[in-house]
């Protein structure tokens, strides 16, 4: 039996899915600009499901996709307001829970192709650590589907004393690449220069996962994964300032289904947890069952 930590599931999605209003490009950070109540409220849920973690609705929160509504001022008044929301929902469970900001691409997902030099995005990302830094638990760079986008994230959470976990996404139907055709094994080099506390495999389909943990185990840290629930990342959504309604979610995913692509994981020595977008409160309600079922403590 293991000790397994237990993220949340999908942010962004599941407040765009809850929010009545029309899908813009700028994705859940809309929701937290018109309704920041529900991002506590999210938060709330994925902790009663049995998640100890709560990532920051920060995914997106970026100069770089602010600039396009003339906002980028806004950032790090978002970044705080994203971080009071996770707190709020933290308070509800007596401060019984960490927070982990969220570092997304700077332009788009799936997209290495519009990512800056990392010198440049170094820059950026270091901006957004110094404003969250003192109040997060941890950082998680999310969804990095290059060897570049990975260095530029990394350069830029080298100056702070918080654990850095970093997410590598990978093909749908190859879990040995990155989504920039760039072989997963490579990352080593990443991982050995910058030394993050973590490796995960995240938003990509969970039938890939399994290759890429058997890549990343031996990375030598701990390792684990949270998939997402899209059929597959379609043309329409790699094209820029895109909506999430160009991709489809799946309907063969439910909790269970879910939950046993997640517990295959930990016989390969996975030891955190969770999902993407598409997975939502249900699905990390069940994962938490079965971990507690086998004998797993989540923490």
């Amino acid at each position: 039996m293991a000790d397994i930590t237990l993220l949340d599931g999908a942010i962004g999605q599941e407040l765009v899915s809850r929010s009545t209003d029309q899908i813009t490009p700028m994705w859940s950070t809309q929701v937290l600009m018109d309704h920041p109540d529900m991002v506590s409220a999210l938060h709330e849920d994925y902790f009663a499901a049995g998640a100890t973690v709560a990532t920051t609705n920060t995914y997106a929160v970026h100069r770089s996709r602010l600039v396009r509504i003339g906002k980028e001022d806004r950032q790090i008044a978002l970044l705080n307001a994203a971080l009071d929301q996770a707190e709020k929902a933290r308070d509800q469970r007596g401060r019984n829970g960490r927070i982990a900001a969220s570092l997304g691409p700077l332009l788009a997902s799936y997209r290495p192709d519009l990512e800056p030099d990392p010198d440049e995005a170094a820059i950026l990302f270091a901006e957004i650590v110094t404003a969250m830094e003192a109040r997060a638990d941890l950082f998680i760079i999310e969804t990095v589907s290059s060897l570049m986008e990975g260095e530029g994230a990394l350069r830029g959470t080298e100056g702070t004393e918080k654990p850095v976990w970093i997410a590598f996404s990978v093909m749908d139907d190859d879990g040995t690449r990155l989504r920039s055709g760039e072989a997963l094994q490579d990352a080593a080099s990443l991982v050995n220069r910058f030394n993050p506390a973590a490796v995960l495999i995240n938003c990509t389909r969970p039938e890939s996962v399994s290759s890429a943990l058997e890549i990343v185990s031996g990375f030598g840290k701990p390792f684990g994964a949270y998939a997402n629930g899209f059929e597959t990342i379609t043309e329409g959504f790699l094209k820029d300032a895109p909506t999430v309604d160009a991709l489809q979610a799946r309907t063969d995913l439910d909790p269970k289904a879910y939950a046993r692509y997640a517990m295959s994981w930990l016989d390969q020595g996975a030891t955190i947890l969770g999902g993407c977008c598409e997975v939502g409160p249900d699905h990390i309600a069940e994962l938490a069952r079965q971990l507690k079922a086998a004998g797993h403590r989540i923490v």
